[in-house]
């Protein structure tokens, strides 16, 4: 079960931070061979290599138009308005995040400004493996949507029967997403990135799967661009005394049950609070249906780290950088300029973490592995690119020309200063 740590702010990180997922050489070497077989032999390829993974023997990449119907009979009408419902809110929330082109002028007449336009296609990845993940459907393709790009292709695993899950079906048809192959793995992000005879290549890929699906991701950014390299799911709880440990213990096992590499972790200043929550814990593991996974990933990367100071655990909360980070405090807005380092915040005890991975609005795809340092939620940014516009009038050349082949010649690049000093010469001719 998850252990108590009573130790030095300077020594938990070391115990509790995970080192970047990259795989071994066997799975490495196994993605590149993947990689290399779906360039090399297309459709063919995807064939053997879904009958190799998944045991399925498909006559058709394509899920067809029936197929996403039939998926209806499978999810009750309730559960298709609270997917709507879950819709609504996520695209309100991403709609805020939405930025226009914009230009300016000088007095002399230069133009300068930005130009921002959607990706054109984007490829959308959705796991199947332990558990279909439906919200990924939507998280991936609303803020897509809300940019503007045109073209969303998803790719996910067949199940045993060589079906889509219905509701992964279900949630793409009410995002009116058409183009969908039933094909998973390192092999789908092959497919995407390189394109195949039936699936055609994207501009980027986004999504989160298993360790080949990460590490596949990994080998075809630069050819397309990707949206992060996710590492297994984890959880921080910032929590004081005055918590509900039934509260705390739930939060950390909704994160524990994704994998046995996932991490849940409280920090506290309270001693008895931990003690409450560990043995919240032993009690509410046993009702999971995914115990034995939950109860791995809590012997493996859990902890319960009980400080001497609010002040020690805010220092160990930012040292992690946890993809999602809940404040439980009596007056968590006041924390929250103390907290640098997240990919979500959730503050206050109504605020679980399922209500952000589901229904609230914000994205769920999150840095993990300590990346929130330096990176952010996946949002409609991602699925812009940006050009730059200088449209710079004669007077500011002929100005600014001398300062121009300065730097030029300062980097030995005469070319560059040739190009100003023609047009001087030919100004002046003029």
């Amino acid at each position: 079960m998850i252990k108590i740590i009573e130790r030095k702010a300077q020594d938990a990180t070391a115990s509790l931070q995970r080192s970047i997922e990259t795989g071994t050489k066997e799975q490495r070497q196994a993605v590149w061979d993947i990689i290399e077989q779906v360039k090399a032999n297309g459709d063919r390829a995807l064939f053997q290599l879904t009958h190799q993974f998944d045991g399925v023997q498909l006559d058709t990449l394509n899920v067809s138009e029936e197929e996403i119907q039939e998926a209806y009979k499978f999810v009750d009408e309730e559960t298709v308005e609270t997917f709507k419902q879950a819709i609504t809110n996520i695209v309100q929330f991403h709609e805020k995040q939405k930025r226009e082109s914009w230009m300016y002028s000088n007095p002399n007449g230069t133009k300068l400004g930005m130009k921002l336009r959607p990706l054109q296609r984007v490829g959308l990845y959705v796991p199947g493996g332990t558990a279909a993940l439906l919200s990924s459907v939507l998280m991936t393709a609303i803020p897509a949507q809300v940019a503007g790009v045109q073209q969303l292709v998803l790719t996910t695993p067949p199940s045993k029967t060589g079906k889509v899950a219905p509701t992964v079906l279900v949630a793409a048809d009410l995002l009116g997403i058409r183009e969908i192959y039933s094909v998973g793995g390192a092999q789908a992000i092959a497919a995407l990135a390189y394109g195949t005879e039936t699936i055609k290549g994207v501009d980027k890929i986004v999504g989160p799967g298993n360790i080949y699906v990460a590490l596949a991701k990994r080998e075809v950014f630069g050819t397309v661009d990707i949206d992060m390299i996710a590492g297994p799911s984890e959880i921080v709880v910032l929590a004081d005394e005055q918590q509900n440990p039934a509260y705390i213990a739930a939060d950390l096992l909704s994160q524990a049950e994704h994998d046995v590499l996932a991490s849940a972790i409280c920090v506290t200043t309270s001693k008895e609070l931990a003690q409450d929550v560990q043995a919240e814990l032993v009690k509410q593991v046993q009702k999971l249906p995914r115990r034995e996974i939950a109860l791995k990933a809590l012997e493996q990367h859990g902890a319960i780290y009980v400080t001497e100071t609010l002040e020690e655990a805010l220092d160990i909360v930012n040292q992690l950088a946890p993809e999602h980070l809940e404040l439980m405090v009596e007056e968590p807005f006041e924390l929250l300029d103390s907290i640098h380092h997240a990919g979500a915040v959730f503050l206050g005890e109504y605020s679980s973490e399922p209500v952000g991975d589901y229904f609230a609005g914000p994205n769920h795809v999150l840095p993990t592995n300590g990346s929130a340092r330096f990176s952010s939620p996946l949002n409609v940014d991602d699925f812009m690119k940006k050009s730059s516009i200088i449209a710079y009038s004669k007077q500011d050349l002929m100005e600014n020309a001398d300062k121009i082949m300065r730097i030029a010649r300062f980097e030995e690049l005469e070319g560059h200063a040739q190009a100003i000093q023609i047009r001087l010469e030919q100004s002046s001719k003029d």
